[in-house]
């Protein structure tokens, strides 16, 4: 599925056998417990950054131009690993695919059945096992595996998943708005491109509380939403149209989680409790407002928010958010 449906990430870095073909694996050398250590700590972080990610898409849906049918299922593809034999073995599967994340509150995670790391034999009628793939950092069949689910949806309304221990559920899916969560195994900066958020596991707000956290994801979520990426192809990434761009993914910050049950004072407090530290100070990027002044940028829409939710029970920016830039401008 679209929206959930990350490329496990090549760069994973299984600690003892990172990017070992399986004919050079000295096994006699391989930390199994630490290398399944290593996997489950990305999936802790990856599962974060998806149950946040399907709170701000499933929460705004009604105000989105895209949207799109999921379940908040993400798979993973042994394949993308930088030792697929290692990932194996650790992991104590036979297969290729398996449960990577199922997001809190989503159909997958409310149905019980998607643990992380229980095998997928098929998806519908296919079997992804059975699809070629190469020796080791192949994505590109975790990405058919996710297309396949997406069109099973939005053709379907749902799909049916078969397990390795042969048992099957059926899940529907709900609307969300399009766009999809990553996790890179490392770095620590966080974008987004139009289709996808991508943070990376060092970025400082994982160690916030969820509520905090939320803000970073609901900033980059907003440039998906406002098709920054779009208009800035189209009318230049200079210094002064960036700026627009992320003030505009500021203020609109708090609506989203406003909308995703999150109080919208907390896109302020991410600003404040992430900024001090690590907007740069007097070398900061110019392309973008000072942590301080963004903050206040941020509380100022508070009382709109607040307002709308009171009179009207949800924060629809689509119609009241001022924007920045105008959207149709090179079109």
């Amino acid at each position: 599925m679209r929206v959930f449906a990350a490329i496990a990430c090549a760069c994973l870095g299984l600690p003892a056998a990172a990017a070992a073909l399986a004919s050079d694996i000295n096994w006699d050398r391989v930390d199994l417990p630490s290398e399944r250590a290593a996997i489950e700590r990305f999936q802790a972080f990856d599962q974060r950054l998806q149950d946040v990610g399907w709170k701000l898409v499933r929460g705004n849906a009604a105000f989105c131009d895209r949207v799109i049918p999921s379940i908040g299922l993400q798979l993973q593809d042994l394949a993308s690993y930088g030792a697929p034999e290692v990932a194996r073995a650790a992991l104590g599967m036979e297969g290729d695919f398996a449960v990577q994340t199922a997001a809190r509150g989503s159909p997958a995670g409310l149905s019980g059945e998607f643990p992380g790391n229980r095998e997928v034999t098929r998806l519908a009628r296919m079997d992804p096992n059975q699809w070629e793939a190469g020796e080791r950092l192949y994505w590109q069949r975790l990405t058919k595996a996710h297309d396949h689910v997406d069109a099973m949806l939005a053709e379907h309304g749902g799909i049916e998943v078969t397990f390795a221990n042969g048992e099957s559920v059926k899940v529907g899916s709900v609307d969300v708005c399009a766009t999809r969560f990553e996790l890179m195994g490392e770095g620590s900066r966080a974008v987004a491109d139009g289709n996808r958020v991508v943070i990376g596991i060092d970025f400082p707000g994982f160690s916030y509380p969820e509520e905090v956290f939320a803000g970073v994801v609901a900033h980059e979520l907003a440039h998906n939403l406002l098709g920054h990426s779009a208009w800035l192809d189209r009318n230049g990434r200079g210094r002064r149209n960036v700026r627009k761009t992320e003030r505009e993914a500021d203020r609109l910050m708090p609506w989203i989680m406003a909308n995703a049950g999150y109080d919208p004072v907390f896109a302020q407090r991410f600003m404040e409790q992430w900024g001090p530290r690590h907007d740069g100070g007097l070398l900061r990027n110019r392309s973008h407002d000072g942590w301080d002044e963004r903050a206040e940028f941020i509380a100022e829409e508070i009382p709109t928010i607040h307002a709308l939710i009171e009179s009207e029970g949800a924060a629809d920016w689509r119609t009241h958010f001022r924007r920045e830039i105008d959207p149709q401008k090179g079109l």
